[in-house]
Formats: C-alpha cells, structure tokens, sequence
C-alpha cells in the first residue's frame, strides 16, 4: 500500500452562538480537510482547525505546510509516511491532519476501526463536557443550566481576566447547579497573585479541575497553584510534546495533563504521552480545539483505547455546530 495522492480542501461550520474564552472568539468552524489515496484503492482523511491563537497555523499555513510535504510522502508506504511526517518542522496541526489520516490507513489494512487498531476490546460511549463560553455571568448561568438541562452535566466553564467576575460565576454556578461537574477553563488568563486569590475562594466550592490557569511558559508559577490547593490543575497550553508533559510531570507542576491532537502532531504523538502518563499513573483530559467532525470522531476513538488514562473528555464540537448543518 503506497500513497498516490494528497489533497486538502477549507471547510467551515457555523456554530450555533460564538465561542468566547480569554485567547479568542470564534463563530465559526473553520479547518483544512485533507484526503490520503492509495495504490489500492484506500482512502483516509484527516482535519486541522485554524488555531492561529494556540499553534500558530491559520488555514493558509496548514494548507501550505501540507503541500510542502506531500511531495515527500508521495509512494510511501504510510509507516515510511510517520517517519518522513514527524521529521518535518511543519506545524503540529497540519501534522495531526495527515498523521490521523495515515493512522486510518493502517487500521483499513488490517480490517479494523481506529478504535480496535489502537488496541481497544469495544466500542465504548464517550461522554464529553459542553463549553460554557465566557459571558457576563447572567448569559454564563442560563447557558449552563440549558445544557445542564440537556442531560450535559459537564461544563466546561471559560473564564477571563477579570478575577472577580471568575469567581462571582464560579460561586453562582456551584449553588445553582450543585449536581453539575465544573471544570474551570482560565486559558493563561490570570497571573499568580490572581490565581492564589481564585483558588483561596474556592476552598468550600466542588469544583473537577482549573485548567492553565497562568501563562504557558511559567511551569515555576503553575507548580505554586498546584501546590496551594487541593483542586486538581490541568495543564493545557504549557503541555504541547511528551517533552513537555514530562517536564510537568517530573517537577509535579500539574497533576493532570490536557492531550489535543492539534497540539502534539496527532494520534501517535498522543499515544506516546498516554503511555507516559500510564507509566506514571498521570491522570488526563483529551481535549480538543474547534474541530470538524473526522478528527473529533478520531479523537473518540482514541479515547475508547485509553479509557483507564483519560478521565475527562471535552470533544464538544459538533455539540456546538449549528443545528441542522451537515457537511
């Protein structure tokens, strides 16, 4: 099984309201398609949202970098096609794009689904959270408990960089949603002064996790937060390579880890760190950007395989489309 052809096409969903957090709104999905071909008659896909914000690639950029490339990958086999892929300095988002594509193709030729070729016994239902896009807290609340009402009892809440307004919402929403599971998203928004001050107030408040909530490159502040409370500190923007994940792990700067395909180049850079994360019984989140329905259902996918290891799902696209879209 050789590839023979690679081709990219720019997709976009409307969503049904924006998507706001402290790095960016968005109102529609926007991502590059890219479609693998081979000598026998496989075909495989694969997606890359535009993340400008997170990974530094627009759609231009991704569909540039994959071109790029495609010259270079052209009559290989697709193991041969990792090795050349993960060589390159294209960026991790394009990466994901081929390599969930050429992972497609391996299960294909040994008649299985991604799930089973990752090593899953059974297909498994995936629960994933539902984002609550930062508002002011009036829209945040009735946003939550419409999903909360919608049988979606995991929010994902996206905070700013107004630390009283963080913890107003967060107060509100524990006492009138007591049975919702809260998973607080800063997204680098605060700084270490602000942080100490959330978590402080939280100390009566059930929350899941706070998630990144201080800039990605001060592992010296997020180890300070995650050693001044007892609610678990996701690592997210901070954690993009193993390399990164093991530098968080080993200097205990978080105690859980946010995998995204997007971030660490795709589904078998994402395997490396679940096993890492196994290893040293490291619980994760298998996160996502504002993605198209291909890599959200890879994603699931990769869940199924890595059940004991992901704890927290948040593959909450296409819950966000537009109703009544379909691509």
């Amino acid at each position: 099984m050789n590839i023979t052809n690679i081709t990219t096409q720019i997709k976009q969903i409307p969503l049904q309201t924006p998507f706001i957090t402290a790095l960016r709104r968005v109102e529609n999905v926007e991502f590059v398609r890219v479609k693998v071909e081979c000598d026998n008659g496989f075909v495989a896909f694969g997606e890359a949202p535009a993340t400008m914000a997170i990974t530094g690639e627009d759609l231009e950029i991704i569909t540039n970098s994959i071109t790029s490339i495609s010259s270079y990958l052209l009559q290989k086999k697709p193991k041969k096609a990792f090795t050349i892929l993960h060589e390159s300095k294209i960026g991790s988002s394009a990466k994901a794009a081929l390599d969930m594509a050429f992972v497609s193709l391996l299960a294909q030729e040994k008649g299985l689904e991604i799930y089973e070729y990752l090593g899953a016994k059974e297909k498994l239902e995936i629960q994933t959270d539902i984002t609550i896009s930062l508002n002011p807290k009036e829209k945040m609340l009735h946003d939550a408990k419409r999903a909360f009402e919608q049988n979606l009892p995991m929010l994902k809440v996206k905070l700013g960089n107004d630390i009283h307004h963080a913890i107003e919402v967060t107060k509100e929403l524990a006492n009138t949603l007591p049975q919702a599971k809260l998973l607080i998203d800063a997204n680098q928004a605060w700084n270490l002064e602000e942080s100490l001050l959330y978590v402080n107030a939280m100390k009566d408040v059930q929350l899941e996790l706070i998630e990144q909530p201080i800039l990605a490159k001060d592992l010296v502040a997020l180890q300070t937060i995650t050693n001044a409370t007892d609610i678990p500190i996701l690592a997210d923007e901070a954690a993009f390579t193993l390399e990164d994940v093991q530098k968080i792990i080993v200097t205990h700067s978080a105690d859980m880890i946010n995998i995204k395909l997007m971030k660490c180049g795709g589904v078998t850079k994402a395997v490396e760190i679940l096993e890492y994360c196994r290893e040293k019984n490291v619980k994760c989140m298998l996160g996502s950007m504002l993605e198209g329905p291909i890599s959200i259902d890879v994603a699931k996918q990769l869940a199924m395989a890595y059940s004991d290891v992901i704890k927290y799902v948040d593959l909450d696209s296409p819950l966000l489309y537009k109703e009544g879209f379909t691509l």
